[in-house]
């Protein structure tokens, strides 16, 4: 029994036969950009071709920036940014339009910005998604925070906890609850400060997203609040590594546990201000940190009972 190795023979899509003789009829074959075929019997050889050029685009005209790809995918838009929009911005080289011109170009914008929309649920998408734009641009937050917060409303719209509630906010508690799964230190009341609406609605939407969608919400320690607090007291460096080692002791002794961490934050600042000889008062800390001053007593005297050595002060 005859025998041959396997994969001896193949056939190479990349290998064109260069002969213009049909096999059937021997008649002229001609090649198109869509299939190869006999003039003669009308056999069709090949077709369906692979097209070897590059994969590349170009969306300029010098050809200098050679994409494969469009723009990714976000989850800040309610498209993901698949959808085009017509730009409102003409060229300075090029001259003004007409006015009937420009009317039918806001013509074709109106209409191609409504047909973006394929149901009220869109919408109400678009307009959650940039309210939290807003809001992340007024605390100076990334753009990963952003997408996070992006991804709660939509989570929260897919589970009908929009129902009932506020579009802002929803958006403010995204927001917050983006903070909070990230671990940064942004207090209910800074969002709500931003926010279109009051800070118990705002409060109300949070606890909903919280308790429906299960936040993997992070402790915020009182370690990251002092940085901010002490920028804006505008205290010294040796003051605000006082504090920090303040905090970091509370936190070891566990006296910290069920207390208001931007309130044990102020009152660690206050107590370091003072061993330093830096005249502020309590209720000037307590303004920033949006407390009351009876607060900051009460956790400046949790502290007098720690008894916390000022040579035990550790810089970072």
């Amino acid at each position: 029994m005859a025998t041959s190795e396997i994969y001896e023979t193949a056939f190479d899509e990349d290998v064109q036969n260069e002969s213009n003789q049909c096999p059937e009829c021997d008649g002229q074959v001609t090649t198109n950009v869509a299939e190869t075929v006999c003039e003669e019997c009308g056999l069709v050889l090949e077709d369906e071709r692979i097209d070897h050029g590059p994969e590349w685009r170009s969306f300029s005209d010098d050809e200098q920036n050679r994409e494969r790809t469009g723009a990714p995918l976000t989850a800040t838009r309610h498209d993901r940014g698949l959808s085009t929009e017509i730009g409102e911005k003409v060229e300075a080289t090029r001259e003004q339009f007409a006015g009937r011109k420009r009317r039918r170009l806001a013509r074709m914008r109106r209409e191609h910005s409504r047909s973006r929309f394929q149901s009220k649920a869109e919408r109400i998408l678009a307009h959650g998604l940039g309210e939290i734009h807003r809001l992340t641009s007024a605390l100076g937050l990334s753009k990963a925070f952003g997408e996070q917060a992006c991804s709660l409303f939509r989570s929260a719209q897919n589970e009908d906890i929009l129902c009932g509630r506020s579009v802002e906010a929803m958006a403010a508690a995204s927001v917050h609850g983006a903070c909070r799964c990230l671990g940064l230190s942004r207090t209910l009341a800074d969002v709500a400060n931003v926010a279109r609406v009051k800070q118990s609605r705002v409060r109300s939407s949070y606890q909903a997203i919280n308790v429906e969608l299960g936040l993997p919400t992070k402790p915020v320690k009182p370690t990251a609040f002092v940085p901010r607090l002490a920028s804006a007291l505008e205290v010294t460096d040796s003051i605000r590594q006082r504090a920090r080692a303040l905090t970091r002791a509370a936190q070891e002794a566990d006296i910290t546990v069920g207390v208001q961490p931007s309130g044990f934050a102020a009152a660690c600042l206050y107590k370091a201000c003072h061993e330093h000889g830096w005249l502020v008062s309590q209720r000037d800390v307590a303004e920033v940190a949006d407390i009351s001053p009876r607060t900051i007593r009460t956790h400046r005297d949790a502290l007098d009972e720690l008894g916390v050595n000022p040579a035990s002060e550790t810089k970072s």
